[in-house]
């Protein structure tokens, strides 16, 4: 991705708001829109770290783009660095759920699973 992140504060409620929305987009199956929606999250993170995390997710959901599209070489080449992003255990200051969402985001990218389905921490 050589998208240029200008690191910057998002208001919590509006964070929340395009959360809500890559949410809804994402498990519509609309990967584009939820991909656009999230890096717009993505730009507003100061920590790296999390910003990674995020970065994951924008892949995630381009890979099932590629995955829907029937570009094996787009799924392997996004979705293993997707993977790699997504790795280790749930960060403190990322919404979404994202330990399990990884398992089945790999489950899903072998042809072995259904596609996982973002979920927020709190169940709200």
């Amino acid at each position: 991705m050589t998208v240029n992140r200008e690191p910057g504060s998002l208001p919590r409620a509006a964070r929340r708001r395009h959360l809500e929305n890559a949410r809804d987009l994402f498990n519509s199956g609309e990967y584009w829109l939820a991909h656009e929606a999230l890096e717009t999250v993505w730009r507003s993170i100061i920590k790296e770290d999390e910003a990674r995390v995020f970065q994951g997710l924008i892949q995630a959901a381009a890979a099932l783009l590629h995955r829907g599209r029937g570009n094996r070489h787009g799924v392997v080449a996004v979705g293993a660095a997707a993977l790699e992003k997504l790795m280790g255990p749930q960060h403190p200051d990322v919404e979404f759920e994202t330990v399990a969402f990884r398992a089945q985001l790999a489950r899903a990218l072998a042809g072995d699973a259904e596609a996982p389905q973002l979920n927020f921490t709190d169940n709200r």
